[in-house]
C-alpha cells in the first residue's frame, strides 16, 4: 500500500514502549533507594544501572511482539482488559528473562531483588499509559486530520455495504476515511449516497483510495486485480461459508468480519519491522566495507584515471519508483549507460543479442566487462555502493531483484514485483543467481513476496554470504 499511516503508528507504539520500559528502570531504582525505607548495600548510581539495562529493551520488545501487543486488533480493542492482561504477562516473563540472563552472565544487573520487583511492576503501570497517550493521540489526529485516515471505497450490493459504510463515516477513529460507495441507493445511508459512483473505476479515479472493501461475490477478481495494480489494500467481506476459509488476515469492522487478501504479508509493521533491520544489519555491513570499498575505488582509477569508479543507473522500486542504484563499474566506458541491445550493435556484434536474451541476460566471456570488472562480478565485490542505497531506503538488503525500466515489458506480474522494496540480495539470487533463466528469477520473486518473513530475510542473508564465497553462479 502506498500510504501506510499504521507504518507511522508503530513507530510511535514501539519508541513509546521502549521510553516505558526505559523509565521504569529508573523509577524502579529510585523507589527501592528513596522510598523503601530498608537499608541497602549497593552504590547508589541510577544512571549507572539504567544504562546498563538499556541493552535489555529489545528484549522486552520482542516479548511484547511475542504477546501480539503491536497487532492492530489487540491495541485497537475495544476491551481495554485484552490489552492490560498481556501487558501485565509481558511485564513478568519480561523481568524474568532479564533476572535469568543476569543469573547466567554474571551481570550483577539486579544487587537486591526487590529492585527487580519494584522495576516490574514499573514497567506494567509505564507502559499501560504510555499505550493510552498513544491510543489518545491517535484518535484526535484521526478525527482532526482526514490525510491520518486510509481513503476507503466500499463495493457490493449487500446490507454489509450499508452497515460498514455508516460504520467508517461514525468512527474516524479506526483509521478509514469514507470517500466512495460503489452499490445501489438501497445499499447506501441516506446521508452518504452523495458519496455514490456508478462504477468501481470512476471511484479509483475519482476519489483516489487506499483500501477497497468487498462486500458481495461479484467480479472479486477484477476487483482484487485493480487493488493489485494500484498498491491498494483489498478487504474482502464473507458469507458465513467463507468464514471458514484461513485466505486472509481476519478483522472485525464493528461486528462484519473482513479478510484482509494482500499482495504480501511485508505490510504495517512488517516494514517497519523490515526497514530497522535494514539500518541496523546493513549500516554495519557498510561500516565493514568502506576499507574494501576505498581499495577498489583507488584500483578504479589507477586502471582508468579519466572513467568514474562508481557509476549509477535508473532502477524501479516499490511502486514503480524510478532511483539511481549504485555499483563499481565493472564494464568499459563506452558502453556503460546504454541497453545490451545497443552495446552489442556498437562493437558489431548484433548477433550476440539473441543469445544474451535466451541465457537469462548474460552470455559468458561478455566483451563489454574489462577483466577488473569480471573479478568484482565473480565476487560480488561490485554491489558494494548499493549498502548506501540501503541505508537511504531506496532498497531493502533483500528482496526482489531491481528492474530496468525496460523489462517491465517482460514481466506479467509487474504490480505485484512492485508492490515491495527491491533487495541488495534476493532468493532469486541465492537460487542459483546467473545458473538459472529469466522464468525461474521471476517466479521465485513473486514468491518471496508472497510468503515473505522475517526468518526468511535471514536465510536469504546466510544464503547470499554461502554463495559469494563460492561464487555459485557468478559471471
Amino acid at each position: 500500500m502506498k500510504r501506510d499511516t499504521g507504518l507511522i503508528f508503530h513507530a510511535f507504539l514501539i519508541f513509546g514502549d521502549a521510553c516505558a520500559i526505559l523509565l521504569s528502570f529508573l523509577v524502579g531504582y529510585f523507589v527501592r533507594t528513596h522510598l523503601d525505607q530498608r537499608p541497602f548495600y549497593f552504590d547508589a548510581n541510577p544512571w549507572q544501572f539504567v544504562l546498563t539495562m538499556m541493552i535489555m529493551i529489545p528484549v522486552y520488545l520482542v516479548i511484547l511482539a511475542t504477546f501480539g501487543l503491536y497487532n492492530k486488533s489487540v491495541f485497537l480493542s475495544h476491551s481495554r482488559w485484552h490489552e492490560v492482561g498481556r501487558l501485565f504477562l509481558a511485564s513478568v516473563i519480561g523481568m524474568m528473562a532479564i533476572i535469568t540472563c543476569d543469573f547466567f552472565f554474571d551481570l550483577d544487573l539486579f544487587p537486591v531483588r526487590t529492585l527487580a520487583l519494584y522495576t516490574m511492576g514499573s514497567c506494567f503501570i509505564l507502559l499501560s499509559i504510555f499505550r493510552g497517550a498513544v491510543r489518545a493521540v491517535r484518535k484526535t489526529a484521526l478525527k482532526h486530520s482526514r490525510k491520518a485516515a486510509l481513503r476507503t471505497v466500499v463495493i457490493g450490493n449487500t446490507k454489509n455495504t450499508e452497515y460498514l459504510a455508516d460504520y467508517i463515516a461514525g468512527y474516524p477513529e479506526l483509521g478509514y476515511h469514507l470517500c466512495g460507495i460503489v452499490a445501489g441507493a438501497k445499499y447506501i445511508p441516506k446521508d452518504l449516497r452523495r458519496k455514490q459512483y456508478s462504477s468501481l473505476k470512476e471511484a479509483l479515479k475519482k476519489s483516489r483510495p487506499d483500501v477497497i472493501f468487498q462486500t458481495d461475490n461479484k467480479s472479486t477478481e477484477y476487483v482484487y486485480k485493480q487493488a493489485v495494480d494500484r498498491h491498494l489494500l483489498y478487504y474482502f467481506v464473507p458469507s458465513n461459508a467463507a468464514l471458514t476459509s484461513q485466505m486472509g488476515e481476519l478483522e472485525l469492522i464493528g461486528h462484519i468480519p473482513a479478510i484482509m487478501v494482500s499482495a504480501t504479508p511485508l505490510a504495517g509493521g512488517a516494514k517497519f519491522v523490515k526497514r530497522c533491520g535494514d539500518l541496523l544489519v546493513g549500516g554495519l555491513i557498510l561500516l565493514l566495507a568502506l576499507i574494501p570499498m576505498a581499495l577498489i575505488w583507488i584500483i578504479e582509477k589507477l586502471s582508468d584515471p579519466k572513467t568514474s569508479a562508481v557509476y549509477s543507473e535508473t532502477r524501479l522500486s516499490r511502486f514503480d519508483k524510478k532511483f539511481k542504484i549504485y555499483k563499481f563499474r565493472s564494464m568499459k566506458p563506452e558502453y556503460c549507460g546504454i541497453s545490451p541491445e545497443e552495446a552489442f550493435t556498437k562493437m558489431g556484434k548484433p548477433h550476440l543479442i539473441k543469445e544474451y536474451r535466451e541465457n537469462g541476460d548474460m552470455i559468458p566471456n561478455d566483451p563489454r566487462i574489462t577483466k577488473l570488472g569480471k573479478f568484482l562480478r565473480a565476487t560480488s565485490l561490485d554491489e558494494l555502493p548499493q549498502l548506501f542505497n540501503v541505508v537511504r531506503g531506496d532498497i531493502s538488503l533483500v528482496g526482489p531483484r531491481a528492474l530496468v525500466p525496460g523489462e517491465l515489458r517482460h514481466y506479467g506480474d509487474r504490480s505485484l514485483l512492485l508492490s515491495v522494496k527491491s533487495g541488495l540480495t534476493g532468493l532469486a539470487q541465492v537460487s542459483g543467481r546467473r545458473d538459472i533463466s529469466f522464468e525461474e528469477r521471476r517466479a521465485l520473486d513473486l514468491y518471496y513476496i508472497q510468503n515473505w518473513s522475517v526468518w526468511l530475510d535471514i536465510r536469504i542473508i546466510f544464503r547470499t554470504i554461502g554463495a559469494v564465497l563460492l561464487r555459485k553462479g557468478a559471471q
